[in-house]
């Protein structure tokens, strides 16, 4: 790592993905977003400009401040755009061959020193590694959702990862205000081992009449300390990103603790899905995937 503040390239613009980027511009990184769909990029672009125009609406970020950050942001289809990057971090969905073959493709385009963040919590680090002639530089680097009010990032080597791309790695995250943890390469991490199972017993509270959404969302975060209730966290995420994450745990853990309840399936086949469509637990006037 350079002390100059890095280019980074975010493969995925959606909810994480755009959050990341987020992080990043704010950190003072010029980022670029790729992403295969143009809608999907242009939707991702005007989530980290909104949360940046919500932040000087409610004095958390002084208008200068958010024209530089909002200037250091840019989007692109073609991955050879993102040939100068430093750190690339994917955050697309969770499939495996996908984020192998972009890793290889990526190979032959960005320097040899540059790093490889997989954002994954549910797939092997090494089995995505595997998909660069370079695995030492992939290191796992999961961001907690929202990634723009999320401290936490767990970091979790592969099995040929370097202790340099470690370090680096690990002094990249603090520059961009993380607080890392050191996990190993195992399904769900240590933040979802402990989230899904919890998510899916409130789910099933509500299903049950145990309490409203509202109702077990006070108590959460009146009680426990949390700072968002699952539901609206649910909603922040992604009730199909949930559902996803959920079955791909249970099927490397076969614990029922991990299966998506039936009201999450109902849900996603409605599109009810959060924030971004507007509807999920709660209705929104926007779908601002960052707003209060």
């Amino acid at each position: 790592m350079t002390t100059k503040e890095p280019i980074v390239a975010v493969l995925g613009a959606g909810t994480m993905g755009s959050g990341i980027a987020l992080v990043a511009v704010r950190a003072g990184c010029r980022t670029i977003i790729h992403d295969l769909s143009q809608s999907n990029l242009e939707r991702g672009l005007d989530t980290v400009r909104g949360f940046l125009d919500k932040s000087v609406r409610l004095g958390k970020m002084a208008p200068e401040e958010a024209r530089q950050a909002a200037a250091r942001i840019e989007g692109t289809t073609d991955l050879p755009d993102l040939a100068d990057a430093e750190v690339v971090i994917e955050a697309i969905y969770e499939d495996l061959g996908a984020k192998q073959q972009l890793f290889g493709e990526l190979d032959g385009i960005v320097g040899e020193r540059t790093l490889f963040h997989t954002n994954t919590s549910t797939l092997s680090v090494t089995a995505i590694a595997s998909g660069s002639r370079r695995p030492e530089r992939v290191v796992g680097t999961h961001y907690c959702n929202p990634a723009p009010l999320m401290k936490l990032v767990e970091v979790a080597d592969g099995r040929h990862t370097a202790s340099w791309a470690h370090d680096a790695t690990t002094e990249f995250l603090t520059a961009v205000g993380k607080t890392t943890v050191v996990t190993k390469d195992r399904p769900g991490f240590i933040v979802n081992r402990f989230l899904i199972p919890w998510e899916n017993s409130c789910i099933h509270a509500l299903d049950a009449g145990l309490g409203t959404k509202e109702s077990i969302d006070t108590a959460v975060t009146g009680a426990l300390g949390h700072p968002m209730g699952p539901f609206r966290l649910l909603d922040v995420v992604g009730l199909d990103i949930h559902q996803q994450v959920a079955t791909r745990l249970y099927e490397q853990l076969r614990d029922p603790r991990f299966f998506p309840p039936p009201m999450v399936e109902r849900m996603v086949a409605a599109g009810d899905l959060g924030r971004k469509t507007g509807r999920g637990f709660y209705t929104y006037d926007d779908n601002r995937l960052f707003g209060s």
